[in-house]
């Protein structure tokens, strides 16, 4: 493995995959934010929350890009299809797997189980994210796609 390259285009991949959901938002085309859904769990403060929420995502998009190096190693072979490939199965985890159960790990976000409650909370994401938008899912796929190509365009080493 080398370390620089997974690195570099870790955090690479992580910041363009970031900048694409956070695009997505501006744009109307989601009403997710990851930096302040994961900033959230860290502080209630909200002016807070997008700066700690990035960090997290930041660090959660190096670890994730050993699992991309592992497996480019595994198969001895990157390239941008192989990375792609990873990037949509990474996607329909945190969709199909991940946000259904976040209310559950979240302290400051709503479940879908429970009745209205005096606390603010977040709205839970539910299957596919589908609460914060019907386009959601396609900014997430589309997001971890060009992270996972990315990943297996420039990664050296496998």
């Amino acid at each position: 493995m080398i370390w620089t390259s997974w690195l570099l285009w870790g955090f690479v991949g992580t910041v363009v995959l970031t900048t694409l959901m956070s695009a997505s938002q501006g744009l109307g085309l989601t009403r997710m934010s990851i930096p302040f859904m994961l900033g959230t769990m860290f502080t209630r403060r909200s002016d807070r929350a997008k700066l700690f929420g990035f960090l997290a995502h930041l660090m959660n998009g190096w670890l994730f890009a050993l699992l991309y190096v592992a497996a480019f190693h595994a198969w001895d072979a990157s390239g941008w299809w192989r990375g792609a490939a990873i990037g949509l199965v990474h996607a329909s985890f945190v969709l199909a797997a991940a946000m259904p159960v976040l209310p559950y790990m979240h302290p400051r976000m709503a479940r879908e189980d429970q009745g209205p409650d005096a606390a603010p909370r977040l709205e839970p994401p539910g299957f596919l994210a589908l609460h914060y938008g019907a386009r959601t899912p396609a900014s997430v796929a589309i997001s971890h796609v060009v992270y996972g190509a990315i990943l297996g365009t420039f990664y050296r080493g496998a």
